[in-house]
């Protein structure tokens, strides 16, 4: 008897905020693999634990690929608004998690955003926004951006929510991809906020095919 090929895995792309949903949403869904779904999971790292812990819980959920995005604070000076930070590792107080197909990542984005600058390295998480001497604070680290989900996304992805016991079996493979909206020189309570957020908002609402290319390459044979 010829056993039936198993279906091919889903891709949950995770954001926070209102905007960020609507400004992938408005970057179409051409190209998107079955099963494909965004994911708003609220504002903070417990937010994100409970909601990509309840999207994985179902039939299939160990095979999901699970991308974390949205906007982020920038650490590195020279960093601007719209810039894209593709996360070899992230991290938050309960450890590390390394990133999947980062380098294919990155450049399927050079390729869906022509002409931004994208930054590789560690994405640290923080339960606050955060401001002033913490940036050099959480520099010195070797982190160079910082938000709140997307470190406890990946984490709940790979190892299950806070206070779970024991580590998922998953298959799925993780990345995170977040835009620059604050940055050093260009911090969120000084003038040009606004256009620094319609940078960013223009460049999250392009990066979807980049994130489709990612996926299919995940399905690829690893050799």
């Amino acid at each position: 008897m010829q056993r039936r090929a198993e279906p091919a895995a889903a891709l949950l792309v995770a954001c926070a905020l209102r905007i960020e949903r609507a400004a992938l949403r408005s970057g179409g869904e051409r190209g998107a693999p079955d099963g494909y779904a965004v994911l708003r999971t609220g504002m903070g790292p417990r937010a994100a634990d409970l909601a990509v812990a309840r999207a994985l819980a179902g039939p299939g959920g160990d095979r999901t690929a699970v991308l974390a995005t949205g906007f982020c604070a920038g650490l590195v000076p020279g960093m601007n608004p719209g810039d894209l930070i593709v996360a070899e590792e992230t991290r938050d107080p309960r450890g590390t998690v390394t990133c999947d197909g980062t380098a294919l990542l990155a450049e399927a984005l050079a390729r869906a955003v022509p002409g931004a600058t994208v930054h590789l390295g560690a994405l640290t998480g923080s339960d606050h926004v955060v401001r002033g001497q913490e940036r050099a604070q959480l520099r010195a680290t070797g982190a160079i951006a910082v938000d709140m989900e997307s470190a406890a996304t990946l984490w709940t992805a790979t190892r299950g929510a806070r206070g779970a016991r024991g580590a998922l079996d998953r298959r799925g493979p993780v990345a995170a991809v977040r835009v620059i909206v604050d940055a050093p020189e260009h911090e969120l309570v000084r003038i040009g906020t606004v256009r620094g957020g319609i940078s960013a908002f223009r460049v999250l609402r392009a990066v979807l095919p980049a994130f489709f290319d990612w996926h299919r390459s995940s399905l690829l044979p690893r050799r």
